[in-house]
C-alpha cells in the first residue's frame, strides 16, 4: 500500500492502478468506515527534531521513516499525537514525492522539506481518509508529518529551517 510517498510518477501510476482495482465504492473514507481489523500504529526509532521559525524554534520528538516499508506505513492507523510529536519521512536522496491519508486517522500538516534542510512547501491541514495526492513543490529530501494546524498555529513557513540529530544536523 502506497500510503504517501514515491516519485509523482510511481504515485500517478498506484492512483491508476487502485482505480482500476478498486471495488467501485468511494476512495475516501471516514472513521467510521475505516476497515475492521485495522492495523496497529507502526514504532519507529525517534529524533529530536527543531523548525526555527520566525516566532522561534518549534521542537518535536519524531518518528523516523527510512525504509521504503516504513515510509509506505508512515502514521496509518495512529488515533492521537501529541502536539509535540511526529514523524519524519527520509527519502535519501532528493526527489518529488507525493503523499496521501489512506489509513490516517488525524488531520496532518506536512512539511516538505529539500535537501538543504529548509522548507520548500507546506501541506496545511491535510484531511483524514483522504486519497487525493499531496505533492511537493520539487524534490525534497523528507517529509515531516505534525497535528494540523500546528504549522499555522506555531508560524512555520516555507523556508524555515529544519534541524535534527540524523538527517538535517546543525550547522
Amino acid at each position: 500500500m502506497l500510503r504517501h510517498r514515491a516519485s509523482a510518477f510511481v504515485a500517478a501510476a498506484a492512483a491508476v492502478l487502485a482505480v482500476a482495482c478498486s471495488s467501485g465504492q468511494p476512495a475516501a473514507q471516514t472513521a467510521d468506515q475505516a476497515p475492521a481489523g485495522a492495523e496497529a500504529p507502526q514504532s519507529l526509532p525517534t529524533v529530536a527534531l527543531t523548525v526555527h521559525t520566525a516566532k522561534g524554534p518549534a521542537n518535536f520528538r519524531v518518528q523516523v521513516a527510512d525504509t521504503e516499508a516504513t515510509r509506505e506505513k508512515g502514521l496509518m492507523f495512529v488515533r492521537s499525537m501529541p502536539d509535540d510529536a511526529g514523524m519524519i519521512f527520509d527519502f535519501k536522496t532528493p526527489q518529488p514525492v507525493a503523499f496521501w491519508m489512506r489509513n490516517t486517522y488525524i488531520p496532518l500538516d506536512l512539511l516538505f522539506v529539500g535537501a538543504d534542510g529548509r522548507i520548500v512547501n507546506i501541506a496545511k491541514r491535510a484531511q483524514p481518509f483522504d486519497e487525493r495526492l499531496i505533492p511537493s513543490a520539487g524534490p525534497i529530501r523528507a517529509v515531516i508529518e505534525i497535528n494540523g494546524g500546528l504549522a499555522e498555529k506555531l508560524g512555520i513557513q516555507p523556508g524555515d529551517r529544519v534541524t535534527d540529530e540524523r538527517i538535517f544536523p546543525a550547522r
